[in-house]
């Protein structure tokens, strides 16, 4: 009994000190980055001068947005870099955006079109922007998002300075901000998604670039094979691929990127789930290889999924002994501790909102009046917690028992509701 006991003690500190270790890593990893990195570069309004300005094909993959394309495509046409080209994905799309994007390359010989018969999957639309572009670079973007006109040129600085520099991720920032989702997903992207960017790039490599502005090297990217068709998060797959194959991947902070987010809670629990079963299907798929010592510098990025992963699982046994000592006496060892915040609820709490107050602060040269959404941060444990936790429960048997080689196809999602608010 006394090791079991033992046992139930050891969990239960696990569920405790897992997050609470894992909120200081990342401040200290996103202060130091700032600190040596961040802190002495221009505003993203004042770009570096580059030695040299090689070109660079905008990559814009579309299923079903005529409602946002020419929002994107003016955005694109907006780039202040000196020689680029955009290629616009038609993937199959149901709506308009077909005629819209035709209509547009009429105006613009800057664009060209790509039209699919059927849906092929992003990844596939991707691919076949990178095979018929003429440039060695690729500055991929979301059909619904909007680049900031100087993105270009911090992305490129990164490939211009770097030989091994396979891909760059972008700074998204939500433009959904009329319900409190929205308004909470805002400090979201700052104080988990910028964050752990920030300190992932300290100890070497990073879990994935953002799948709605990366850019990346064409020879990069045909070395390891392109985007794969049958995962369903490509963002994540490619980022391991490149990394494994001993590719440097950097975060630029001031590439900012304006995007559509959910804005309810089925919408936010899909894209959620999607994200989870998509880190399975990429740690799933790259095992054999993630335990050579040449890719050691991976295993940190691993591990940490990996832990995640336990905790969950371990949240989920806690929770299940929780609900049934309402139903039947449980052996003294198995009792859960109350669900009631204590002492170790507060210190969490706490060390939630200092890391919220931490990347705000670090966030607000790319963004005015960020300090507003702090307010709503207080709402972020409840309900995105448990949304992560229950769909990195999910995400796995879906993972799992997902038919081998299965195309991921697109799945038009929640942009969030009709009123829309860009950079205030």
């Amino acid at each position: 009994m006394d090791s079991l006991a033992y046992v139930r003690g050891g969990l239960f500190a696990f569920l405790f000190f897992y997050p609470l270790f894992m909120a200081y890593l990342w401040m200290i990893g996103a202060v130091y980055y700032y600190w040596r990195r961040e802190r002495a570069q221009g505003t993203y309004e004042n770009p570096p001068e580059l030695p040299s300005y090689p070109g660079v094909s905008l990559v814009v993959p579309c299923h079903n947005e005529g409602d946002n394309v020419r929002e994107t495509i003016a955005a694109l046409l907006a780039q202040v870099y000196p020689n680029f080209e955009i290629i616009a994905v038609n993937d199959g799309s149901k709506d308009d955006t077909g005629a819209i994007l035709d209509e547009l390359a009429t105006l613009h010989p800057q664009l060209r079109v790509l039209h699919f018969a059927q849906n092929q999957g992003k990844a596939m639309g991707l691919r076949m922007a990178a095979l018929t572009s003429p440039h060695e670079f690729l500055m991929c973007i979301d059909g619904d998002a909007l680049l900031e006109p100087h993105a270009t040129t911090w992305v490129m600085s990164h490939f211009v300075h770097g030989a091994r520099v396979g891909a760059v991720t972008g700074n998204p920032r939500i433009r959904t901000r009329s319900t409190l989702l929205g308004k909470v997903q805002v400090g979201e992207f700052s104080a988990i998604i910028g964050m752990i960017k920030r300190a992932q790039r300290v100890y070497g490599r990073i879990f994935t670039v953002s799948g709605v502005v990366s850019g990346f090297r064409k020879k990069a990217l045909h070395q390891v094979g392109f985007w794969s068709l049958d995962k369903v998060t490509e963002d994540i797959d490619i980022s391991w691929k490149l990394q494994l194959n001993y590719w440097d991947i950097r975060f630029e902070p001031n590439a900012l990127c304006w995007i559509l987010m959910p804005e309810t809670l089925s919408g936010l629990w899909k894209q959620r789930l999607r994200w989870a079963q998509g880190g399975y299907e990429v740690l799933f798929a790259n095992l054999n290889e993630i335990f050579h010592w040449k890719k050691r510098r991976m295993w940190p990025v691993a591990a940490e999924f990996a832990i995640s992963i336990v905790w969950s699982y371990s949240m989920l046994a806690v929770a299940v002994l929780w609900a049934s000592s309402y139903f039947m006496p449980l052996p003294e060892y198995l009792e859960p501790p109350s669900m009631i915040p204590h002492w170790p609820g507060v210190v969490l709490g706490l060390t939630c909102l200092l890391q919220f107050a931490v990347s705000l602060t670090i966030d607000s040269r790319y963004e005015k009046g960020l300090g507003r959404t702090y307010y709503w941060m207080i709402w972020y444990p409840l309900a995105f917690w448990l949304i992560s936790l229950t769909t990195s429960i999910v995400g796995l048997p879906r993972a799992l028992f997902k038919k081998r080689g299965r195309r991921a196809l697109w799945i038009s999602p929640d942009r969030g509701v009709a009123e829309r608010e860009g950079a205030s």
